[in-house]
C-alpha cells in the first residue's frame, strides 16, 4: 500500500508535526481542520458561523487537492470548545452534507490550537 502527503496551498499550513492529510490507497485521512484564512493569514474566532464556514472551506481544499470532494467523505469528527454552539455548527456542517451525510461524531473539548472554538477532521474514500 502506497501513502501520499496530500498538501493544498489554499488550506493553512499545519501548526504542528503533521500533513494536512494523507493517503493510503483509496482513503484519505484529512487532519484537523480550524479556522485559519490562508489568503489573510488571519484566525476567525469571533463568529461561529464565520468560524465554521471556514473550517469546512479549509477541509474542502485539502479534498480537492486530492481530487475528492464532500460525497467522498465517509467519517467527521467534530471538537467543539462549546457545546452550545452545537447548533448553528450542525446547521453550516450540513450545508456540505445535504445528500447522504458521513458518519460522525461531536465532542466538546475543554481547549483547542489557538483557543479555537470548532475544529473538525474527516475520512474520504475514492
Amino acid at each position: 500500500m502506497s501513502k501520499t502527503v496530500i498538501y493544498s496551498a489554499q488550506a493553512p499550513e499545519p501548526i504542528g508535526p503533521y500533513s494536512q492529510a494523507i493517503q493510503a490507497g483509496n482513503m484519505l485521512f484529512v487532519s484537523g481542520q480550524i479556522a485559519i484564512d490562508k489568503a489573510s493569514g488571519n484566525l476567525i474566532t469571533g463568529n461561529i458561523p464565520d468560524e465554521a464556514t471556514q473550517v469546512m472551506k479549509n477541509l474542502e481544499f485539502v479534498l480537492h487537492e486530492a481530487g475528492m470532494n464532500f460525497s467522498n467523505v465517509v467519517k467527521c469528527s467534530i471538537f467543539l470548545k462549546d457545546m452550545n454552539n452545537f447548533p448553528v455548527v450542525n446547521e453550516i456542517y450540513g450545508k456540505y452534507f445535504s445528500v447522504n451525510p458521513p458518519a460522525r461524531e461531536t465532542v466538546e473539548v475543554s481547549r483547542l490550537p489557538k483557543d479555537v472554538n470548532v475544529e473538525i477532521s474527516c475520512i474520504a474514500v475514492k
